[in-house]
């Protein structure tokens, strides 16, 4: 794994389905109407954490590897709308081993209104694991 920089970003946009937010709920016990029964649109309302899982993507990618994660819902996710999200590396300290990283996030709906934002603090290795 390459050294994680600071100042650097990645960004990934998703549109949540209704069958995906059926299945979340399922997994998590999270079924309330408002996740189940659609709107007068045929919406339903994505649950916070699935919305949050949008930035577990983006620390997938880098390799990081999450030890905190302090999340702030600002604004309902809908099915069918786009959300857009942002994460900037602010700080990288180097240990012997492993990069601990923070980095700030935020989730933007297709209005540009923010609907989540997040402070993440994780590590990168800096070799597998299994020492590769």
């Amino acid at each position: 794994m390459d050294r994680p920089v600071e100042g650097e970003t990645s960004s990934y946009e998703r549109t949540f389905t209704v069958d995906e937010v059926r299945q979340f709920g399922e997994l998590t016990g999270d079924d309330q109407p408002r996740h189940t029964e659609p709107d007068e649109n045929g919406r339903v309302m994505v649950q916070g954490l699935l919305t949050a899982t949008m930035p577990t993507k983006l620390g997938g990618d880098n390799e990081v590897l999450a030890r905190r994660m302090d999340f702030e819902f600002h604004r309902p996710v809908y099915t069918g709308e786009p959300v857009t999200c942002e994460s900037r590396t602010e700080a990288v300290v180097e240990r012997e081993d492993r990069y601990d990283v923070t980095s700030e996030v935020v989730c933007k709906n297709r209005d540009d209104k923010t609907v989540l934002t997040a402070t993440i603090e994780g590590l990168v290795w800096k070799e597998d694991v299994d020492g590769h």
